[in-house]
């Protein structure tokens, strides 16, 4: 992470505990469940990567700033062009109103950021990420730090031990990041894990 977007270095970082959130017993709040159901969005994977991870490093964030500096932007797009870094991404039209990219390895996938233009529209490409994840049976959607907004859908905290295991099996496990055309079988997908709330 970089401490400003004009930092010209970056910091590595391990957090003692790692933020996760579950993918098959993703709960999903019930009134979102019904916005996502009934929204008109268009989603798309890896179409438009480069907008999406500037668009997040332009986001506004409470303290003002962004990790996402130069050398991050272009070292994630060159992830992107190699098949390891993803987007979701979702469209009103033609305009990208909402977005998120992540790095796949194996059976995980690591969530770097997201970006939001219109109401909840960073969460609808959570849900179809989730979906996607689930169908393919990715093991691992690893948040890495703790983030209260994510406590809704049943993300949790693991030690660095336990989360080491995990992810030693993860990474070992090939998996294929491939788009679900058809929206009723992401809302079957994700309908399992719809808990009332």
């Amino acid at each position: 992470m970089a401490k400003e977007s004009s930092s010209e270095t970056v910091n590595l970082y391990q957090p003692k505990k790692r933020f996760l959130i579950p993918i098959d017993n993703f709960h999903v709040p019930k009134k979102l469940f019904k916005l996502f159901k009934n929204s008109n969005y268009i989603f798309k994977i890896n179409y438009d990567f480069e907008n999406v991870i500037s668009e997040c490093q332009l986001a506004k964030r409470k303290d003002d700033g962004t990790w996402i500096n130069d050398i991050i932007l272009n070292t994630y797009i060159n992830l992107y062009n190699y098949k390891i870094c993803h987007s979701v991404e979702c469209y009103e039209g033609i305009r990208m109103v909402g977005g998120l990219y992540g790095v796949h390895i194996g059976s995980c996938f690591f969530g770097e950021s997201m970006f939001s233009k219109e109401s909840n529209t960073s969460k609808f490409c959570l849900l179809y990420l989730i979906a996607i994840l689930k169908k393919n049976l990715f093991s691992i959607l690893d948040s890495q730090f703790y983030n209260k907004h994510l406590i809704q859908f049943g993300a949790f905290e693991i030690n660095n031990e336990n989360y080491l295991k995990k992810l030693n099996k993860g990474i070992s496990e090939a998996r294929k990041f491939t788009f679900i055309e058809d929206f009723h079988e992401v809302l079957s997908l994700l309908q399992p894990s719809n808990h009332k709330s």
